[in-house]
């Protein structure tokens, strides 16, 4: 069904503001692009129900404890498909891709932080599967590209337009003395974010109804771990619906004194989606979106080229995308979806409370 879906300017334009403020209201988007708010809420449920588009609520791990890693992983070719299904289904993966070649996948996974066992159950689980060859995780240092959005899909909106939907940034209303506390993380805080996981711009009442909180506490918590940085929110979008259908992974061997030097200039290219430093042979690992091979060639033979200090770099082509950022919608009835994502009438206020 993705593939009928074209995005039009006003697509974009909406995709953009989505980027800057996931739980922004449709009235305050429609201000923002000029255009009736019921025009923004019929495109959004448009884009979302056709599965293109998802707006993901996303926790930063160091910020609670825990770390990711990237990991890949080497086994025969009829273990790829039923790994990667398993794999897909887990709260702790996402960024899950067979990669072309058909014997190696890759993915992202959250484990407790560097004073617990760390990931070890995980990994060993995975070297007892039937048809495992090598697992090789790289625990993410610091992300230094990517984040807030690729610019790839951030570049439909004026500064102007920018700086009207962002605004003041996020706070909590009970004032910065009680923000260490507001940032706290418990059981309602992960019920919250699993929440917020699978739709970003739930309403206040569901989010009340998962976490055991009211309405104000919601709107509280939400508000604080915004402004701790521990909560943010991502448009969950495949690239391809931007003309950048090729996705290539680069693990780059870099220099420790060019690190500083190659990754600020990476974090302005357009063409790289994410990119981190990371332990592991490889100090960074990059996500590169293409219109084409010509085009993947063009970025490695000049822009990637040009920068002191790298050695060795490794590429591979992402066959699919089996699981993004968001994790995997389960397979719902017509009763449940209505209930989880109900239609808005024309011209409603629609939108979660903030």
């Amino acid at each position: 069904m993705t593939g009928s879906v074209t995005l039009d300017a006003l697509d974009r334009r909406l995709i953009h503001a989505l980027q800057i403020d996931g739980r922004a209201s449709f009235s305050r988007i429609a201000t923002v692009l000029g255009v009736p708010e019921r025009t923004v809420a019929r495109r959004y449920h448009r884009l979302r129900s056709a599965l293109v588009v998802r707006v993901v609520g996303l926790v930063d791990s160091q910020r609670i404890g825990m770390l990711d890693w990237f990991v890949r992983i080497d086994c025969a070719p009829d273990a790829v498909d039923a790994l990667t299904a398993a794999l897909a289904q887990r709260d702790d993966t996402s960024w899950i891709a067979p990669l072309a070649g058909g014997t190696r996948l890759t993915c992202m996974v959250r484990t407790p932080g560097a004073q617990s066992a760390g990931g070890r159950p995980l990994f060993d689980h995975l070297l007892r599967t039937p048809g495992m060859r090598d697992v090789e995780a790289a625990c993410v240092l610091r992300p230094v590209a990517g984040v807030g959005g690729w610019s790839g899909r951030t570049s439909a909106l004026d500064a102007s337009e920018q700086a009207a939907l962002r605004g003041p940034a996020p706070g909590s209303p009970d004032g910065p003395e009680d923000l260490a506390e507001m940032s706290g993380w418990g059981g309602a805080e992960a019920r919250l974010a699993g929440e917020l996981a699978l739709d970003g711009r739930a309403d206040v009442a569901r989010l009340a109804a998962v976490t055991g909180w009211s309405d104000s506490t919601v709107r509280r918590r939400v508000a604080g771990l915004r402004a701790a940085g521990v909560l943010h929110f991502e448009v969950d979008v495949s690239p391809s619906h931007f003309g950048f259908p090729l996705e290539a992974l680069l693990w780059l061997e870099v220099a420790p004194a060019a690190l500083g030097e190659v990754t600020e200039a990476m974090s302005r290219h357009a063409s790289v989606a994410f990119a981190a430093v990371t332990t592991g042979r490889a100090s960074v690992f990059a996500m590169v979106q293409s219109r084409d091979p010509g085009a993947l060639y063009d970025y490695l033979a000049g822009e990637l080229a040009a920068l002191p200090g790298i050695g060795r770099v490794e590429t591979a082509l992402v066959q699919r995308r089996a699981k993004r950022a968001g994790p995997l919608l389960p397979p719902t009835t017509g009763a449940e979806r209505a209930r989880r994502f109900p239609p808005r009438p024309a011209g409603s206020r629609s939108g979660p409370v903030r």
